[in-house]
């Protein structure tokens, strides 16, 4: 992580398919780097082709560098928690497979009570339960280059279009405050 020190804060967590949180916290005013890749599983050299088979007890997750004096961990997952559908299990969309679950990865057990309070404090806007899971952080490995800053990429492509860019849009039309200022050329 090129951004780590000790002014910046680490999360990571899992919403289904990488390139659409990737795509959403990139432009979270206070994150300094997404980074797609794996977490949750054994495997200690993960591929995304080993990972699509859902053997490798991986999700797909981004891990996230910020400045916890600009965002709160507690309304990173709040961004989190209400821009994917935390109540599908092992989903999302129409991705399916245990590598697409809802997950957060905690790294101590302040970070755990933030998640279990934000899961509580959201659980009454949904009709059926949160099942994110809250695990402790154990290690993350970054997906292949292919896979990073795949939206700015790749924003042509049929699934940048007919999935991304919707969750985008309402990302910026419920969340306008916590975008990034615009860079003027």
């Amino acid at each position: 992580m090129k951004n780590n020190n000790n002014n910046h804060a680490v999360a990571t967590f899992g919403g289904g398919c990488f390139w659409c949180t990737e795509a959403i916290f990139q432009e979270v005013e206070g994150v300094l780097e997404v980074t797609s890749g794996y977490s949750g599983g054994e495997d200690q050299q993960p591929t995304y082709e080993a990972v699509c088979t859902g053997l490798t007890g991986h999700a797909e997750v981004i891990e996230i560098v910020y400045d916890p004096s600009v965002i709160a961990f507690e309304e990173i997952l709040v961004i989190f928690l209400t821009t994917h559908n935390p109540t599908q299990l092992n989903a999302q969309g129409a991705d399916r497979g245990t590598q697409y679950r809802s997950i957060i990865f905690h790294r101590s057990d302040l970070e755990k009570k933030i998640a279990e309070f934000v899961i509580a404090e959201l659980q009454p806007y949904f009709d059926t339960p949160i099942v994110t899971e809250i695990k402790e952080f154990d290690a993350f490995y970054p997906a292949e280059e292919r896979h990073q800053n795949y939206y700015r990429d790749h924003s042509e492509f049929r699934y940048c279009t007919a999935v991304i860019e919707p969750k985008l849009a309402a990302f910026r039309k419920n969340y306008g405050d916590k975008l990034k200022a615009k860079e003027t050329p």
